[in-house]
């Protein structure tokens, strides 16, 4: 049977026209997500700044936003997003404008959409990091969070999803991303009236992260699990980072939502008289506008500064927000088993951790957080001297510097105990000038592509962490190479216009 769903897989994905824009044929894009593209702030002189917004979704969805038209809409999280509204941004000197639409909510639905339910309850789950003999306890809090936040916040998006349709001429596509807006698809078919094909909307959501198996699930309450998986399956195409994902939510239906029919060959959900299909679309990266902000002086200026603090050492390189997930922390306990078994590299190392604080104002990341700068101290009294020290943590949400970072790696280290893709592990081969070897943790979607480049690990076991750690420092040239040559193609062949063309040749194969 795994051999006939392995044979499914390869057979079904999409195949056609390779162009966005040709693809779209004049037809609007709106991408729904809570993150929006750019963040709006004051300075300390009182001036307003506009920063772009960190992390994968925000990186991979740019790229895309940057060759074809797109009305964006997103969170309005602060006084300054809630007094733009909305309007056109540039996202540079040279590229095109997208239309950005902020959506209001007040501090306190935020607090329970975002902080309690969103982050660390969905999370978390799907993660599959919950201690469930001690957590998560759903107590009145969590409930007043879902209905007063979640489903609030779900209801506004809805809404300002369904005006902009209204407002497009022609038929749109609306992409919907995430684990935070779970209940969108099935509350804007309400508000539009629609239920079956129709001629004013094709409708996907696309989930980042991973999806857990149908047990896990049942960690939620029915009322919310219900309402979950009926907001997914009112997409016309479902996607997910890997196959096995695919999987785990057609199971999730079978055994979570009464009255849906299921073909796994098909992989197909049939529910309230119409159908959604579920598919794996890898998402990936802008891989020719990586290269060129790679050639950039600001980028230039970075890794220089990086090499002064390197002075030739071979170089152990992350890059992550500082989030459970990470694995930060057996990140660096495998560096200290490493230098503990390969003494030979003592004073030859150093690791760089270029971490972008994440999500501090919760509970179990303001904790996580803490506990990895207490794990590089700990490295570095063990091991370091007066004039070397193995680990060196650099703080800050700065693009620039990770590519700077991702250029001079002779090793990159991406060990997540779970992950939807990462792009790190993509976006580093691609600007890499040094062969680096990508050390992959098997439970990262990005495995699926990427594991016959990289040297994989199992994420918990530092002692097989630091054997391949050793093993990519030590590596002969024609051995990295080779490797690095596999890397690079595959993320070539597979970036961010390819994820998206392989949805909307889905949707155009199924007539929507």
């Amino acid at each position: 049977m795994k051999n006939e769903n392995e044979k499914e897989q390869n057979t079904d994905q999409p195949c056609g026209v390779t162009d966005p824009p040709a693809l779209l044929n004049g037809r609007p894009l709106t991408i729904v997500s809570n993150r929006g593209p750019i963040g709006f702030s004051c300075s300390e002189e009182g001036e307003l700044q506009i920063q772009r917004s960190s992390g994968g979704l925000v990186t991979a969805l740019l790229g895309l936003a940057q060759n074809i038209n797109v009305t964006w809409i997103a969170s309005a999280i602060n006084d300054l997003e809630n007094e733009y509204g909305h309007g056109q941004y540039s996202l540079n000197e040279n590229g095109r404008a997208i239309n950005l639409e902020l959506v209001p909510l007040e501090p306190d639905v935020y607090e329970g959409f975002y902080n309690v339910i969103s982050n660390p309850l969905l999370w978390f789950l799907q993660h599959s990091m919950w201690d469930v003999v001690n957590s998560p306890t759903i107590t009145r809090a969590t409930w007043q969070a879902w209905q007063n936040g979640y489903v609030v916040a779900n209801q506004r998006f809805a809404e300002a999803v369904a005006h902009n349709v209204r407002s497009t001429p022609g038929r749109s596509i609306v992409m919907v991303q995430d684990y935070h807006l779970y209940l969108l698809p099935r509350m804007l078919r309400k508000i539009l009236h629609l239920n079956r094909k129709n001629d004013q909307l094709s409708l996907t959501h696309f989930v980042h992260i991973p999806w857990p198996g149908a047990e896990e699930l049942r960690i939620l309450p029915p009322e919310m699990r219900l309402s979950i998986l009926e907001g997914m399956t009112a997409v016309d195409v479902l996607g997910f980072q890997t196959y096995e994902d695919s999987i785990n939510f057609l199971q999730a239906v079978i055994a979570n939502l009464p009255g849906a029919s299921v073909s796994y060959k098909n992989r197909r959900i049939w529910y309230r008289n119409r159908a959604t299909i579920v598919r794996d679309f890898p998402i990936s990266i802008d891989v020719a506008a990586l290269k060129e902000r790679a050639l950039t002086e600001e980028v230039k200026q970075q890794r220089e500064a990086l090499e002064q603090s390197t002075q030739e050492m071979q170089v152990i390189l992350r890059v992550d927000r500082t989030e459970p997930s990470k694995n930060i922390v057996r990140g660096f306990e495998a560096l200290a088993e490493m230098l503990e078994t390969y003494p030979e590299h003592i004073g030859k190392v150093k690791f760089i951790a270029l971490l972008v604080p994440s999500r501090l104002d919760v509970d179990e990341y303001r904790d996580y957080h803490d506990k990895l700068m207490a794990a590089a101290g700990w490295v570095n009294s063990k091991f370091g001297t007066s004039d070397w020290e193995p680990i060196r943590i650099i703080l800050g949400d700065n693009y620039d510097r990770a590519i700077a970072g991702l250029q001079l790696y002779d090793v990159l280290l991406v060990n997540s105990i779970a992950d939807g893709m990462n792009l790190v592990a993509k976006e580093g081969p691609i600007v890499n000038q040094k062969n680096g070897v990508l050390v992959l943790s098997e439970r990262t979607g990005v495995s699926q592509q990427l594991s016959e480049g990289a040297l994989t690990i199992s994420p918990c076991d530092i002692v097989d962490t630091a054997n391949a750690l050793h093993q990519a420092l030590v590596m002969p040239e024609e051995d990295r190479a080779r490797r690095a040559r596999i890397l690079r193609t595959q993320v070539e062949q597979n970036d961010i216009n390819a994820w998206f063309c392989d949805q909307i040749n889905e949707i155009t194969r199924l007539g929507y």
